[in-house]
């Protein structure tokens, strides 16, 4: 017999469904807004990490500068009061100056500007186009991406998808559902250093109350920073290692003024936006490099136990996974910001850096499946179907990571699936 709804009851269900549309909706545009935030969570979580690498750098400039300074204010001192003693009224008419006299008089000579580096890439205009460009302001287009590393391209053809990984993890994974964990959910610790950090870069030095003040480094030193004004202006690059060889020449010249922020606040025309974007640039790169020297260099190490080596592996893994997610996340705003500024881009796309990084973690899955045949052989307890288990899920996440495997990561593949076929047969 049908069910029969009365009126009460049809309006109520068309009630619930207009508000299950209504939450369904609202739950898209949240959904929606938690992505965007995620993106710019990541976006500044690396713009930190690369103040926080700058700011270490000046720190340490500081502090050698400050020792420097009271060295030789010291040799100063003593060679003043080596002067033959002229009486009463020479120490009246020639008074001994105090310490931070001598340091000031050292430190306000007006700097000297140091050109900074050239290299083939690095194109800079003339003066006389500079002042032309702050008057006409031209649009600079964008120079056309240079070609594929003939070593990239080889490492692009030679990775190739292999379906067997997939079928033996997907296989390995329903047998044992218990262990569906991610290997790789490792939490990202929080910055707890921002406002500390922040909150140094804002106040003051010691170092520039001891010996000098602001002003006195905006009247002396207004020539030297026009001439980085107009180097910064005119910067542009082809190849982003020349851009980090700029950031650390206008770093040390920077380093020169007693506070960079406070000096440079009375300048309304220094790029600040650039000068970030540079530095922004150039640190990052530096970061992904040394990340992807550390993985391509990795090692195993016989007398380090085997717990030990494949956390060791699953932290290098999961460092890289986050950098390049990361990068991918701000790419495409990061990217049309620096062409803007003429900074090279194209290593952060997948035919340049971050597509070396995806390579290099073959190794790891390499090393990490070697480890584990070579334990599952000399292993005959009943951790076998674990350790096995373990070796699959590490091959079978870089394999989606990297987009596949090289021959010599096939091989490694292919010895540990061996190893699991015939503990299947053992066990039937």
């Amino acid at each position: 017999m049908p069910l029969e709804y009365d009126e009460s009851e049809l309006c109520q269900i068309t009630r619930l469904k207009k508000e299950l549309e209504a939450a369904l909706g609202r739950n898209g545009s949240l959904e929606k807004e938690n992505q965007e935030l995620k993106q710019e969570v990541a976006r500044l979580k690396a713009q930190i990490s690369s103040l926080k690498a700058h700011d270490n750098e000046r720190k340490s400039m500081l502090w050698k500068k400050l020792h420097n300074s009271i060295d030789n204010s010291n040799a100063d001192a003593s060679d003043f009061l080596k002067v033959p003693e002229l009486g009463l009224e020479a120490e009246n008419v020639y008074p001994r100056p105090s310490f931070q006299e001598l340091a000031v008089r050292k430190e306000r000579q007006s700097k000297v500007p140091k050109p900074p580096p050239r290299s083939n890439s690095f194109i800079s205009p003339s003066p006389k186009e500079v002042s032309e460009n702050k008057v006409k302001a031209p649009s600079v287009p964008a120079p056309p991406p240079p070609p594929l590393p003939s070593k990239l391209l080889a490492c692009s053809r030679s990775v190739r998808r292999v379906p067997e990984v997939v079928e033996l993890y997907r296989s390995l994974t329903r047998k044992d559902t218990n262990m569906e964990n991610k290997t790789n959910a490792a939490a990202t610790p929080v910055l707890a250093f921002t406002r500390n950090m922040i909150g140094e870069i804002e106040n003051r030095s010691t170092y520039v109350s001891a010996v000098s003040t602001i002003k006195s480094d905006v009247e002396k030193q207004k020539e030297f920073i026009n001439f980085l004004i107009s180097e910064v202006q005119s910067a542009a690059f082809k190849d982003i290692s020349d851009v980090e060889v700029f950031v650390k020449w206008l770093d040390q010249e920077l380093s020169s003024l007693v506070d960079e922020r406070a000096v440079l606040k009375h300048f309304p025309q220094w790029p600040e936006r650039k000068a970030d974007a540079l530095r922004e640039a150039a640190f990052s790169y530096r970061d992904l490099k040394n990340l992807e020297a550390e993985v391509s260099s990795f090692e195993v190490n016989p007398r380090e136990s085997f717990n030990s080596e494949l956390r060791r592996m699953q932290a290098l893994q999961d460092r890289l996974e986050q950098s390049v997610n990361n990068t991918e996340r701000i790419r495409e705003n990061t990217s049309k910001r620096y062409r803007d500024f003429q900074i090279p881009w194209e290593w952060m796309l997948d035919t340049g850096l971050i597509g070396q990084l995806k390579f290099s973690s073959l190794r790891l899955a390499r090393e990490y499946m070697k480890r584990t045949a070579k334990e599952l052989q000399s292993n005959e307890s009943s951790q076998g179907n674990t350790l096995l288990l373990l070796g699959v899920r590490f091959a079978y996440r870089v394999h989606q990571f990297a987009g596949g495997f090289d021959a010599e990561t096939v091989r490694a593949f292919e010895d540990l699936k061996k190893i699991s076929s015939s503990m299947a047969n053992h066990k039937q």
